[in-house]
């Protein structure tokens, strides 16, 4: 069952152009799109068709839903040109490739600015246009490795990358989201467009605002698992059941934790103080062996949905059917696949409804139509190479 857009978003009205990458780039004009934005995304001209992998996912691309798509070669003149008088009538436009690839493209700030004052011009790299890595190839565990984040996750005996959700899409997507909506907040008031410099790495560093803050104080250590966040603390972690499933528990504050002790029937004094570290890891050892005592369910069936903070660890089959996130429409299905929806909710001018994403260029003419390209130019455009 396709579910297709419904409704205005809080964006309507704003127009971004995407050039096409992988990863946060397109995450980031994702929200913009779930937001009512009109987003254009410019790919290369014959988008190739690969076997399907982490770089090509072709009709399971869900970051690229909602957009439209156009073919240009940009390395033509013509194609170029084409890309500048869609950028002309923009109000946004993000790019992801290393620093200064787009100016050799001759599609760089100082150009597009030049044509289009009040355009906010979003960047997307792993280390930022400038510094000593700048122009140095990397990956989401690079960038958050220089940041302190990957540091402060996993085992004490080894780090353990967090997915890509902390560089790719936290420090990098959300980021740079966020910086080109305060730069077109400003440009509403200056009429003046500007760059958006957003690095991974910076963003991991941001990301990681708080747990400087609680090390300044003393009260963070650098081992990994020694800490109350990181899997230290015995009341703050997830347990294994007698189903071989997990549960996850976080009675951090004293009133959350004696109901967690009431409601699992701990009675034992070694419990009685559950902030001091020295006793953390005996305290685990004695509570692992009771929730080996009974199911996953068995345990949520006491402990979900109470003070105590207990919820089942849910893989990606189990959590899009959880009674709460179906309350709340947190996962939908485009097309027969199952993703997440826009969050967060708007009360007034709620997200747009994903629809499935286009096929590669499957927008061209029309958008060129509608941005004031005529049918000779269209057709000159064909005939030079820079369209299919």
């Amino acid at each position: 069952m396709t579910q297709q857009s419904t409704g205005k978003g809080p964006l309507t009205g704003l127009t971004v152009i995407e050039f096409a990458g992988i990863g946060p780039g397109p995450f980031a004009a994702m929200l913009f799109a779930d937001m009512g934005a009109t987003v254009i995304r410019i790919e290369r001209k014959s988008a190739v068709r690969r076997p399907l992998s982490l770089l090509s996912l072709g009709p399971f691309d869900v970051t690229s839903r909602g957009k439209l798509s156009v073919g240009l070669d940009i390395k033509r003149p013509e194609g170029r040109n084409a890309a500048l008088r869609l950028i002309e009538q923009a109000d946004a436009l993000i790019e992801g490739f290393r620093p200064g690839v787009m100016e050799r493209l001759g599609l760089g700030p100082d150009v597009c600015l030049a044509r289009n004052s009040k355009l906010v011009y979003g960047r997307m790299t792993g280390w930022g246009q400038d510094g000593p890595l700048a122009h140095a190839a990397g990956h989401d565990i690079t960038y958050i490795a220089l940041s302190g984040a990957l540091h402060a996750i996993g085992a004490p005996e080894q780090p353990l990358p967090p997915l890509n959700l902390v560089g790719d899409f936290g420090g990098g997507a959300m980021m740079l989201a966020w910086g080109m909506m305060a730069a077109l907040w400003e440009a509403q008031r200056s009429g003046q467009g500007q760059v958006v410099d957003a690095a991974m790495t910076d963003g991991a560093a941001y990301l990681m605002t708080m747990i400087y803050g609680v090390k300044a104080a003393g009260l963070w250590s650098n081992q990994r698992g020694a800490n109350l966040l990181d899997g230290g603390a015995f009341f703050y972690g997830a347990y294994e059941c007698s189903d071989g499933k997990f549960i996850a528990i976080g009675p951090i504050e004293p009133q959350f934790y004696h109901l967690f002790l009431e409601k699992m029937g701990i009675d034992d004094p070694d419990f009685a103080i559950h902030y001091d570290p020295t006793t953390w890891r005996r305290q685990r050892e004695k509570l692992a062996p009771i929730f080996r005592t009974r199911t996953r369910d068995e345990w949520c069936a006491l402990l979900e949905g109470t003070d105590a903070c207990a919820a089942p660890v849910l893989d990606m089959d189990e959590a899009p059917q959880h009674p709460h996130n179906v309350a709340r429409g947190v996962f939908t299905i485009v097309d027969d696949v199952v993703q997440p929806t826009p969050a967060p909710h708007l009360s007034r001018t709620p997200a747009v409804m994903p629809a499935p994403p286009p096929e590669p260029g499957a927008d061209t003419e029309k958008v060129l139509s509608l941005w004031g390209f005529d049918a000779v130019e269209i057709e000159a455009l064909r005939e030079a190479g820079a369209i299919e």
